[in-house]
């Protein structure tokens, strides 16, 4: 790496401080806030806009075809942190990865904003691409602010989590209640505008949240130049003239927008090249929603081929000579805390799919006699992060100091046990419902997420501390990279097992669920003892 880039890779400093902190930090907790909102804003409207009726501005698809889409879109959201983090190393350092990232996002959100198959999936494409830049690096970035040694460092990236559960939390309120509340509806159709296109609505206020995200990070401290400042200026005042021109200038449909006016204003915007995507809606729809089709095929054998990365990267690894005995025994240990992983995050990452249907099709979404949103569950678990987190951090330090601190390998147990009692208790509300499909109580999935929650908070934190200390010095940066990739891996079998949403009864597809973490929990703890003598002496 030159010089130059090794440069690119820290934020400039005035010697200023924010809350104690290095200034860049406020810099980083705000553009990655914005980042989290535009990314879970999105999300949450993914599987409920591909499922949803062609007659309310959906592509009509089924469970089936859905889930494995969202599945493999959220799969390589992660997968794409490896190469991301290596374009920056050897290239384009830190700085410049976060900046082109939040840019390619952002026209990524403004091409969901338009109908057609091609926008969908250049949308999908360039969010995936972007969030691998920028992602790893803004990470990267924030340890970078503080000297080797710093007291301040944990505190930092506490900080800087709090954004990210931040702009969690706040995204699927604002984008769902642009996409699927009424009142809204009511507002565009008082307009004059179709309230079908209410779905693009969310998508372009992800859009927006992108744009300021690029803006902050601009005048933070980045000193991207003054190109890419009038770049990231435009980002958010062709996203919102975008919204303005597609939805209300040119009539009540987004569809009666003509390619010429899609040539003028993308590019003008963010450069994305969408011509032909905003054909009529319905043929394409139903067209694509054929079962088996050519999309579908594609997505499982790239979903396939994804599983086997692992496999082949851990042979790959053992074989190598060289490993000092410690080293090798504690790389025997990995691939248990990496397939544990793999099944928590492919149980968990349900939130975006099956529990997102079944809050939008089974459940009475009212709460003091307000009616909301049903994305507006996916804040839960953001919110329950924030509030449990110290707790979780206290309650470890307290046992540590006891003696009584479980290992990591019983953590992870706990872990998978308590995701799959929140899939026992959906079972029953499942069948709650009854055959006639009676909307049931909101205070089943938010139980749900809180037990979800505890889970991830014994298991991802942890998982990601036990791989610092068990990974040889030579490979650490592999060994992060696979961590992420359990992430990946989860997420694509999350999206398949999504898939049988409609053809399975409910509480046998969620008791399938909590058998399977059940099995995963037991196996879990029978390794405990011999994992732990692997790990030689890592607790």
């Amino acid at each position: 790496m030159s010089e130059g880039t090794a440069l690119e890779s820290t934020l400039p400093s005035s010697g200023k401080e924010w809350f104690g902190h290095p200034e860049g930090l406020a810099t980083l907790f705000f553009t990655e806030m914005w980042e989290r909102f535009s990314y879970y804003g999105m999300r949450a409207l993914l599987t409920l806009f591909m499922t949803a009726p062609v007659s309310m501005g959906g592509f009509g698809w089924s469970a089936a075809k859905a889930g494995p889409i969202y599945g493999l879109y959220t799969a390589l959201v992660y997968l794409t942190a490896l190469p991301g983090g290596f374009i920056a190393d050897r290239f384009i350092g830190q700085r410049k990865a976060v900046l082109f990232g939040g840019i390619i996002i952002t026209a990524g959100h403004i091409s969901l904003m338009f109908h057609g198959l091609s926008a969908f999936y250049l949308g999908l494409f360039l969010i995936i691409i972007g969030t691998g830049l920028l992602k790893p690096n803004i990470s990267a970035l924030v340890g970078g602010l503080y000297q080797e040694g710093d007291a301040r460092r944990d505190a930092g990236f506490s900080l800087f989590y709090m954004g990210i559960n931040l702009g969690a939390f706040f995204s699927p309120i604002v984008c769902g209640w642009l996409a699927q509340h009424d009142s809204f509806k009511m507002l565009l159709t008082s307009m004059g505008m179709d309230p079908v296109n209410s779905w693009h609505w969310g998508f372009g206020a992800a859009a927006v949240g992108m744009s300021l995200g690029v803006i902050q990070y601009l005048l933070g401290g980045s000193k991207g130049g003054t190109a890419f400042r009038w770049l990231a200026i435009a980002l958010l005042l062709g996203s919102i003239v975008t919204i303005y021109l597609v939805s209300s200038h040119y009539g009540e449909d987004f569809n009666s927008v003509d390619n010429a006016v899609v040539e003028t204003v993308v590019p003008a915007a963010a450069a994305v090249p969408v011509a032909d995507a905003v054909d009529d809606v319905e043929p394409v729809a139903v067209d694509e929603a054929e079962e088996g089709g050519p999309m579908l095929t594609l997505v499982k054998v790239t979903g396939g081929a994804l599983i086997l990365v692992p496999f082949v990267y851990f042979g790959i690894l053992f074989a190598q000579k060289g490993w000092t005995t410690i080293e090798r025994k504690r790389l025997y240990a990995i691939p248990v805390f990496f397939v544990a992983a793999a099944l928590f995050w492919s149980a968990f990452e349900q939130a975006g799919s099956t529990l997102t249907l079944f809050a939008d099709r089974f459940t009475r979404n009212v709460f003091l006699g307000f009616e909301f949103p049903s994305t507006w569950f996916q804040s839960a678990n953001a919110i329950f992060i924030v509030l449990l987190a110290p707790v979780f951090a206290w309650l470890w330090v307290k046992l540590d100091k006891t003696g009584r601190e479980p290992s990591s390998p019983a953590k992870f147990a706990i872990g998978l046990f308590l995701l799959g009692l929140g899939f026992a208790v959906l079972s029953f509300g499942a069948m709650a419902s009854g055959p006639e499909g009676a909307l049931v109580s909101p205070m089943w999935l938010v139980t749900v997420y809180l037990l979800h929650t505890l889970g991830e908070l014994c298991l991802s934190p942890v998982g990601l501390s036990t791989m610092t200390k068990l990974a040889p010095k030579k490979v650490a940066g592999q060994m992060m990279g696979i961590w992420f990739l359990a992430s990946s891996v989860g997420n694509f079998i999350g999206g398949m097992i999504a898939g049988y949403f409609e053809s399975f009864p409910l509480p046998m597809l969620f008791g399938a669920i909590f058998f399977m973490t059940l099995v995963a929990t037991v196996a879990m703890l029978v390794l405990v003892k011999p994992v732990r003598g692997l790990m030689s002496g890592v607790h």
